[in-house]
């Protein structure tokens, strides 16, 4: 079985929706998600959780790809409230929800787990990047496209990391960033975060977390990163999953199937809720 771990609020479930699925299609193994959340309504009226109704929802279309599929939904509000509600980064412009993850050495998990975060998509089998050895390392990751420029030549990209719980509970890896997040202000906080407390990582090949070209053949996981554009003039591009028209017209047209189908799902869905 190859455990996915996803964290988000209910604004990006449908990035959920498109990720899980296209992992499913291409899965040669049963897959176990597991969706990390929490209520910070008081902080956000925005920032509502993922509910129960849409976890039973996703259960029942990876169901249709494998009924050995399973999904679980873990609220654990109280374990960011304690640690990081007062950080300096938690009124910034990246969402409190990415912090979740470093909280994952604290909870019922396998000992190796794949995050994947919600704007990404999985072109392939995961079952070649879940299988790497991770003996002595506490995650595998991929270089991020700008930051190995601008911030460092071994600077990584948090959106897809292979986790190896037991050895970050050993280092005291997500502890330590945790620490570091809830002391001081950070540029990308968590993923500096991670990059700065980390013992050691390997380095894992650009096709499993693809953050700049939409169309390589090899590609695993396509992660729709923000992109830089310096033509006509200096100025950055953010498109996700869930705007498929845009995706469409600017970037692909690789994933109209796929995505055409997933929000077919989530107006059926819509439409049983009312």
């Amino acid at each position: 079985m190859i455990s996915l771990l996803y964290a988000g609020n209910e604004k990006v479930f449908d990035g959920i929706l498109i990720s899980a699925l296209s992992a499913a299609r291409h899965a040669s193994r049963p897959l176990s998600v597991t969706l990390l959340t929490m209520d910070l309504t008081d902080q956000n009226a925005a920032f509502t959780p993922i509910t129960e109704a849409q976890r039973a929802f996703l259960l029942r279309v990876l169901q249709k790809e494998n009924p050995q599929n399973a999904v679980s939904l873990l609220d654990i509000g109280a374990l960011y409230r304690e640690k990081l509600l007062s950080s300096p980064n938690a009124a910034t412009s990246y969402s409190p929800y990415c912090f979740l993850r470093l909280f994952a050495d604290k909870l019922d998990l396998p000992e190796k787990v794949l995050y994947l975060d919600a704007d990404t998509v999985i072109n392939g089998d995961l079952a070649e990047l879940f299988d790497t050895d991770l003996t002595g390392y506490e995650y595998g990751a991929v270089l991020d496209y700008y930051g190995k420029i601008f911030m460092g030549r071994h600077y990584f990209n948090s959106g897809v990391m292979l986790l190896n719980l037991p050895e970050i509970r050993r280092t005291g890896l997500f502890a330590a960033a945790a620490d570091l997040c809830a002391r001081k202000r950070l540029f990308l906080p968590d993923q500096t975060a991670l990059y700065r407390c980390t013992k050691r990582n390997k380095l894992l090949p650009r096709r499993f977390n693809e953050q700049k070209k939409y169309d390589r053949p090899d590609t695993v996981i396509q992660h729709f990163t923000k992109t830089i554009l310096w033509l006509p003039y200096f100025h950055t591009r953010t498109i996700k999953p869930w705007q498929p028209d845009l995706v469409k017209q600017t970037l692909t047209r690789r994933y109209d199937a796929l995505l055409d189908e997933a929000f077919a799902l989530k107006h059926t869905f819509e439409e049983e809720t009312r």
